[in-house]
């Protein structure tokens, strides 16, 4: 195998507007998007299957590289804006810090200056890093396409590894993240071989603070599951109640009961539930300190 040369055949195709990506999305059989290509090159020039007659290039396409503040004070990040500038981003280290964190510990410098936060989202991965921050900043997801526009809420995106809702016709457009509401703390945790490695696991909680009590909780975790998984239940459990040691003690272990991992060739299922429960421990109290609290 000579990994300089791709060893799938197809057609490349480079528009210059958005709506020419759309055109050849609703004309072309087996298209596949090129944004930073970190996945889909990688897959052509290893020989891992690739269902592909069209490259779609959409990298002439200036306005799908950019990060928007909207009117409502909400965050716009477009599929083919680099993580290397998410990360940097003021506005996100400022109202997103546990998404820039988790962009932070994925891959290398070079790969993060290649790589789109689209391709993390439409690669379907369960080890995916910034998606548990997204869903736990209430993102939605905007898809596009000639028959026009649907809204997914980013918990809802993925269905199974390497699948998720988004219909071949359809460019995944951006990532809406609403504005954060007062006294909001988060936290990124994420365990792997070695710092550029893909996790082992990984959490995210994010908590509104009111006073002495939660107002909100969302937990996310990463590489426990066929899917990066929000745990709705556990985290909207916490509304309402005084934060305490005990409290944080009992949710993590609830958390690591809940889990059900695998084995892998990264690590066993023991291993990721006994740790869920520690990391657990230390990114709710790190998020509630974050959002103003006290322990």
């Amino acid at each position: 195998m000579n990994t300089k040369f791709l060893e799938k055949e197809f057609d490349y195709l480079k528009p210059a507007t958005l709506n020419g990506a759309l055109e050849i999305l609703a004309e072309k059989p087996n298209v596949k998007v090129f944004a930073g290509g970190t996945d889909l090159i990688v897959k052509c020039k290893t020989g891992a299957p690739v269902d592909m007659d069209y490259m779609l290039d959409i990298n002439a396409i200036d306005e799908l590289k950019a990060i928007a503040s909207g009117d409502d004070g909400r965050l716009e990040l477009f599929t083919n804006a680099k993580l290397s500038t998410i990360e940097k981003d003021e506005r996100v280290i400022k109202d997103y810090p546990a998404l820039a964190a988790a962009i932070r510990a994925m891959a290398s410098v070079s790969v993060r200056n290649m790589a789109s936060i689209g391709g993390n989202f439409c690669n379907a991965s369960p080890v995916a890093d910034a998606v548990g921050p997204v869903m736990c900043y209430k993102g939605v997801l905007r898809l596009l396409s000639k028959r026009g526009e649907r809204e997914v809420a980013a918990e809802d995106f993925f269905l199974a590894p390497g699948v998720s809702v988004l219909e071949k016709d359809e460019l995944f457009h951006a990532i809406s993240l609403p504005a954060p509401a007062a006294n909001t703390g988060s936290a990124f945790i994420k365990l792997g071989r070695v710092k550029s490695d893909i996790a082992k696991i990984s959490i995210t909680v994010v908590i509104e603070r009111d006073d002495e009590r939660i107002a909100d909780c969302r937990i996310a975790m990463g590489s426990i599951a066929a899917k990066p998984l929000l745990v709705a239940d556990i985290g909207q459990s916490l509304a309402g109640k005084a934060v305490t040691q005990k409290l944080i003690d009992a949710t993590a272990s609830e958390i690591s009961a809940f889990i059900k991992p695998i084995d892998d060739n990264r690590t066993t299922a023991e291993y990721r539930t006994d740790v869920a429960k520690v990391i657990a421990q230390d990114a709710i109290a790190a998020a509630w300190k974050a959002s103003g609290g006290k322990l």
